[in-house]
């Protein structure tokens, strides 16, 4: 990542929305960094955000299609757990707490989603580099202690 986010492209001066350029060629090899993240510990948006900087995007662009990739498999996941919430029926008294949680969940991910690309207009991706890598150790340490 730290690779790819030193190699970043410019952001664009062109007008338009630069998603609507994306290639093909770019979109399979990030849609195929996306696999690599049913490797336990893989940073499915991290990994796409890396792909997408490899290929060409600038950051805003990378961080957007990445997020954007990730909606069908956010939607079939939770698609797949609605059904059973309705084969299997929902206890009495959690219809109420389950919508706040559906709608809070909704509101900060796209918050986050908002932050993290006006955020990469104008700065890199070292601090999530740090924090990776920092994780990495804590993790790594944990498990030396046994």
């Amino acid at each position: 990542m730290w690779i790819a986010d030193r190699r970043a492209a410019p952001a664009p001066t062109r007008a338009g929305d630069p998603l609507e350029r994306v290639s093909l060629g770019q979109a399979l090899t990030v849609g195929c960094a996306q696999a690599l993240a049913l490797i336990p510990g893989t940073s499915r948006s991290g990994i796409t955000i890396t792909a997408g900087l490899f290929s060409g995007f600038d950051r805003a662009t990378a961080a957007r299609f990445a997020f954007l990739l990730g909606i069908p498999i956010t939607a079939g996941a939770g698609s797949l757990k609605a059904l059973h919430l309705l084969k299997e029926g929902l206890p009495p008294g959690d219809g109420g707490p389950l919508t706040a949680a559906l709608i809070t969940a909704f509101v900060s991910g796209w918050f986050a989603v908002w932050f993290l690309v006006s955020y990469l207009k104008t700065r890199s991706l070292q601090p999530f580099v740090i924090y990776r890598l920092l994780l990495a150790l804590v993790i790594f340490l944990v498990i030396l202690r046994g």
